[in-house]
């Protein structure tokens, strides 16, 4: 199972990275364009936006899943051990009230935009807002993986196994 999570992960960050480079390939090369040769790609500023968009929300799943958010934990760890486990676990079931909302919204729009094409490539919309839908299933496993754990007891202040893996 570790080798399986650790393998989505892995994938992330690849598609991470492929959306990355497609975006300053495109960008970069539309800006040579218009200036060397006063031509441009009109599906170059589409499929940037669309990269920019999923990169956004990979990202974020990733930085969920390693902990990387900016977060001021002062009064936290103030408190003693079962307050700060119970304050943990009430956070975590906030975010996952607010990742189920947002799968929710971004559920709806992908099903009201599925059949509107976009403006220049003619792909369906209800992809773009899928990116939504990526992002609130994955968030919400997160939160109920971190749930669980914090309840059967595991490490405050160590991230969970399947982040230590990495440096």
């Amino acid at each position: 199972m570790l080798k399986l999570i650790e393998g989505y992960f892995t994938l992330l960050k690849v598609l991470a990275i492929i959306c990355l480079v497609t975006m300053v390939v495109l960008v970069f090369g539309n800006v040579v364009l218009r200036y060397a040769f006063n031509e441009s790609i009109l599906i170059s500023e589409e499929i940037s936006r669309w990269a920019f968009v999923w990169l956004t929300f990979i990202g974020a799943v990733v930085l969920l899943r390693e902990r990387g958010h900016m977060s001021v934990d002062l009064a936290l760890r103030a408190l003693p051990g079962w307050g700060e486990r119970g304050c943990l676990i009430a956070s975590q079931l906030l975010m996952l009230l607010c990742s189920g909302l947002f799968f929710w919204g971004s559920w709806q729009q992908m099903q009201i935009n599925w059949t509107v094409p976009s403006p220049v490539a003619g792909w369906s919309m209800g992809l773009f807002y899928g990116s939504g839908v990526f992002f609130g299933v994955s968030a919400c496993a997160i939160h109920l993986y971190e749930i669980v754990r914090l309840a059967r007891g595991g490490d405050i202040h160590r991230p969970d196994i399947l982040a230590d893996a990495h440096p």
